[in-house]
């Protein structure tokens, strides 16, 4: 399941989005689908209920969220 968002980003923001989500082979929506999901593990956000269902964390992406906390 997605959701679509309307996000403003300044201009030193956006540019800097689109270098990394390009560096990393992906679109802009991908890098931060991954980055919030990445940053909510890292905080101690709890996911949903029924997150397996709608969230695809893989496993390297678990593991760095779970060492940068």
């Amino acid at each position: 399941m997605t959701v679509k968002r309307t996000i403003v980003f300044d201009d030193e923001a956006d540019f800097l989005l689109r270098q990394v989500a390009a560096r990393a082979g992906i679109s802009a929506s991908a890098w931060l689908s991954a980055v919030t999901r990445r940053e909510a593990l890292r905080t101690g956000a709890a996911a949903q209920p029924d997150a397996e269902q709608h969230c695809r964390y893989d496993e390297q992406e678990l593991l760095a969220a779970e060492g940068a906390a």
